[in-house]
C-alpha cells in the first residue's frame, strides 16, 4: 500500500462519473424493455415503441445520474475530508446546560403566572 491518500478528485474521475451513469441507463433501459415485452413475439409496431420509450428511459436515467451525482460532490468540502472528526457528529457546537435554554417553561408549568 502507498503512503499516499487518494483525494476526493482521484476516487471520482469523470470516466467513473460517465461510467456510473451509462450504468445506471443500461439498467434502465433493459427493465423498460423487460417490463414493455420487447424479448417476446409482438408485432413490430409494438417493438419499435418498446426500443423508442427504453431509449428515452435510459436517457433520463443517464443525465439524472450525472446530475445528481455531480451535485452531490459539489456538496463535500474538500478541506472537510482530509480533516478528521473527534466529536459526534449530531450534537451542536456548543452544548447548552439543561434547562437553561427552556426560557420559564418550569415556570408556566408550576402555575405561577396564573391569576
Amino acid at each position: 500500500m502507498s503512503a499516499d491518500k487518494p483525494t476526493r478528485r482521484d476516487l471520482m474521475k469523470p470516466v467513473q462519473l460517465i461510467g456510473l451513469a451509462f450504468g445506471a441507463a443500461v439498467f434502465t433501459g433493459v427493465v423498460t424493455l423487460l417490463s414493455m415485452g420487447f424479448f417476446q413475439q409482438k408485432p413490430g409496431d409494438e417493438i419499435q415503441q418498446a426500443l423508442v420509450v427504453a431509449a428515452i428511459a435510459a436517457g433520463v436515467a443517464f443525465i439524472v445520474v450525472l446530475l445528481i451525482v455531480s451535485l452531490l460532490l459539489l456538496a463535500v468540502d474538500p478541506a472537510q475530508m482530509e480533516r478528521g472528526v473527534d466529536r459526534p457528529v449530531l450534537l451542536p457546537d456548543e452544548e447548552t446546560p439543561h434547562g437553561a435554554g427552556d426560557g420559564g417553561a418550569g415556570a408556566a408549568a408550576s402555575g405561577d403566572d396564573l391569576r
